[in-house]
Order: C-alpha cells, then sequence, then structure tokens
C-alpha cells in the first residue's frame, strides 16, 4: 500500500470533521478505547500534558514541546489540523512521523480490522497511530492538543501530568453548546483526578465550572492571567516579538522574547510559564536557558505555521488561521496596527460559523476577496459575498482560494498589507502554494 493510498483512506473513506462537519463527531469514547485496547494500549506508556481550548491551544502546545526539546526531553506533539502535509499532526522533537511509519501502521489497522469490525473517524484512527507511535519511540513526554472540545475528545483516553485550557469562546456550538458555561464544562472534562490543571484566561461566565469541576477531582487549579502578566510587547530587530513579563508586581524573565509574532501570543505565555513552573515543581529539569531558547525558536524548531505568519514582503502578504469570534477580533487588531496603505482581504469560512458576528468585526476600509477553500464544509463564496455587503465589506467572488489570492497580488502595490484568512482551510491552500 502506497503511501499516497493510505492518505486517500485516512480522508476520504473514513468520517472527518474538517471536511463534513458535524457528521464525522463522536459522541463517546468507544472507538478510542477500543483500538488502543487492541494495540496494547500505548497511551499508557509515556507522559503527558493535555492541552484544550478555544483559541490558543496549537501555539500553547508547540511552545511547551519547544521548551522540552530544548530541556533535552524526546518530545512528542500531536495537534491539529495539519496545514500543508498530514504528518505534521504527529511529531517527535519536531520532526513529522515517517511516511513509512503512517503507512504500515494504517495497512496493519486496515488488515486486522477485517475481524475487529471497528468504524473510527478520520481524528479517532490519528490519534491512535500517534499514541502507537510515541509510545514504539518511547518519548520521554507528549504534548496532547485536543480536537474539539473535550470531555468526549479521543485524545482523553490519556492520564496527563498536567491539564491546560487556554480559554473558552463561542465556537462550534452545535456540538458544544450555545454558552459559555456549556462550552466549559465540556473543555473540563480534561481534568483528572488530583492532576493540576492551568487556565489561561478568567472569565467570570467559567470561572465556577473550573473551579467546581477542579474542586471534585481534587485537582489544583491555577489561573495564569492572575499569577502572571503582560503589559505589552515589542518587537526586536530581527522581528522576534519580545515579552514585558510581570509576576507579583515585579519584572521577571527579562526580554523573553518568541518567533511568534501574532499579537494575541500575549495571552498565551501566562499559560505556558506556568505551566512550566508546575512541571518543575514535578521533578522536570527545564533551566532558564532551555526556557528562553523554547520561546525564542518555537516556530522554528516545532514547524508551526499559519499564526500570523509573514509569508511576502512589498506588498506584506500575512496569513492567520483565526476563524471564530475570538480568533478574528486579536487579528483585526493587530492588522490595525501593521502599518500599510491599502488593505486586500482574501477570506473565506467554513458554513458552520456564526459568519454575522465574524463580518461585523472585519475592517471596512478594505478591498475584499471572498472565496471558499475546496472542502465540502466552505460556504460558497458568492453567499458569503451577500452576507459581507450587508456589513458594508466591498469585493468580489472568486471561484477558488488561488484565483482570490492571485487577484489581491494583481491589484496590490508595494506599500499595501495583503491578509488572508477566515478559515484554517484558506490558509492552508495559499501556504501550499506560497
Amino acid at each position: 500500500m502506497k503511501y499516497d493510498n493510505v492518505l486517500d483512506y485516512l480522508y476520504n473513506r473514513l468520517p472527518m470533521y474538517q471536511r463534513t462537519g458535524p457528521a464525522a463527531y463522536k459522541n463517546n469514547l468507544d472507538n478510542i478505547v477500543l483500538l488502543d485496547e487492541k494495540y496494547g494500549n500505548p497511551h499508557k506508556k509515556f507522559r503527558a500534558i493535555h492541552v484544550a481550548g478555544t483559541n490558543g491551544k496549537g501555539s500553547v502546545s508547540h511552545i511547551l514541546a519547544s521548551i522540552f526539546q530544548t530541556a533535552g526531553y524526546k518530545t512528542g506533539l500531536y495537534t491539529s489540523p495539519h496545514l500543508i502535509d498530514f504528518r505534521e499532526r504527529i511529531k517527535i522533537n519536531g520532526k513529522m512521523i515517517p511516511k513509512t511509519r503512517v503507512t504500515d501502521w494504517t495497512q496493519n489497522f486496515i488488515i486486522n480490522n477485517e475481524k475487529w469490525k471497528i468504524e473510527p473517524s478520520f481524528f479517532e484512527l490519528t490519534a491512535a497511530l500517534a499514541f502507537s507511535y510515541f509510545a514504539e519511540e518511547k518519548v520521554d513526554i507528549a504534548i496532547i492538543e485536543t480536537g474539539l472540545g473535550g470531555r468526549l475528545d479521543s485524545t482523553n483516553i490519556i492520564s496527563s501530568e498536567l491539564s491546560i485550557i487556554t480559554n473558552i469562546g463561542l465556537d462550534h456550538t452545535a456540538l458544544l453548546g450555545n454558552t459559555l458555561e456549556k462550552i466549559a464544562y465540556e473543555k473540563a472534562g480534561i481534568i483528572k483526578r488530583r492532576t493540576p490543571v492551568v487556565i489561561g484566561t478568567t472569565q467570570p461566565e467559567t470561572q465556577n465550572v473550573f473551579s467546581e469541576i477542579a474542586a471534585v477531582n481534587e485537582a489544583p487549579l491555577f489561573f495564569a492571567d492572575q499569577e502572571f502578566k503582560i503589559p505589552h510587547s515589542t518587537a526586536d530587530l530581527h522581528g522576534k516579538q519580545v515579552y514585558y513579563v510581570e509576576k507579583n508586581g515585579k519584572n521577571v524573565y527579562p526580554d523573553l522574547k518568541s518567533d511568534l509574532t501574532g499579537m494575541y501570543q500575549i495571552k498565551n505565555m501566562p499559560v505556558v510559564l506556568k505551566s512550566v513552573e508546575l512541571m518543575l515543581n514535578r521533578g522536570w529539569n527545564i533551566s532558564e536557558k532551555s526556557l528562553y531558547s523554547g520561546f525564542s525558536d518555537a516556530a522554528k524548531r516545532t514547524g508551526l505555521m499559519g499564526r500570523w505568519q509573514i509569508i511576502g514582503h512589498n506588498p506584506k502578504i500575512i496569513c492567520d488561521t483565526g476563524h471564530n469570534e475570538d480568533g478574528i477580533k486579536q487579528v483585526v487588531s493587530q492588522i490595525y496596527q501593521t502599518p500599510h496603505k491599502n488593505l486586500h482581504v482574501v477570506f473565506g469560512v467554513v458554513n458552520d460559523k456564526d459568519i454575522h458576528h465574524i463580518l461585523a468585526l472585519l475592517p471596512k476600509k478594505a478591498s475584499y476577496y471572498f472565496t471558499k477553500a475546496n472542502i465540502p464544509r466552505a460556504l460558497n463564496e458568492k453567499e458569503l459575498l451577500i452576507f459581507a455587503g450587508q456589513y458594508g465589506l466591498k469585493g468580489k467572488s472568486y471561484a477558488s482560494v488561488s484565483e482570490a489570492f492571485n487577484a489581491a497580488k494583481e491589484n496590490a502595490e508595494k506599500d499595501d498589507l495583503i491578509f488572508a484568512g477566515g478559515s484554517t482551510f484558506i490558509v492552508a491552500e495559499i501556504l501550499c502554494k506560497n
């Protein structure tokens, strides 16, 4: 079986949320438990940090992975979705799982499943593959990012050293609930008995949910933004973001910098710092030098893409995977603070988002290139154009991402700014061609 055939099986024969939406969502852990048992319960053979949240969980996961591998630990990293290559989802020390491992493992599953008769989703099978790989390779620690939610997420069979919930926003409301409290309850499902839990953002709607569930589980609870304050950041001559960090009113971690240049990363840094502090208390050996280096080259070391990523100059071209109301709000704020003459926005969304709240946030003084990614869930570009017009957004629709992106580049002058986003899949298609 060739690697391309394996990808065809994974993408097209298994239910995949990224492509088809809620139809691929499983509301129980039966399949992943059964799969894991068939492969000898690999999730019990490595130590882990479990990361959930509406926004920021990918960045936090990658920064933590960078810090641990800089400290000399063999570090697994499981994240989703991927942007260019399926193997981005499963890495050890920043290197993607080899194609041969993906092929051999999947082929083994297909053969055995003739008698097992399991009907896994794409995410369930991918999680089982990741756990098997990390166990076989004897990683010292794995940073495991949830996919959707937490309580019923396929990753939630692990017993972690630390649970992290970055923040709570209104996203995937059809599956997780239509209030912040309901979504917080689902995310809080990763809180384990007597296992420390770090909450990134203190929110009045969710604080009691986390406090109650942590108390029931006797889990020590920490709100990172109450301990670490980052009032501002600056950019150094190399384009890295330099953070001013305070704890108990004093400046700590002077000149802490990162190659993740999205201004919204200010919200993620306290989460990472508190998490490292707790892991040090649990006996992990992370020097200050490793911490600084891990932050400084997080994207470079782990291969993280799509977070306020600059992919072109003259005109400056930036893409970002922010795709819900909270994420778009942060991205738009940074667009306003980025010097430019005219703004060009290549924009597309999936059809299960609250598009009206998102469109209301977008800059009106811009030329829009509305489009759709090449997936079934994408909202039709002509419908998007009509909706956008209701919010004073002007532009044209394009049948493909490449057409929209090329039109933006043709129309932009060297002092202009091109921003591409609205959906992870818009960014993915642009990165695949650049």
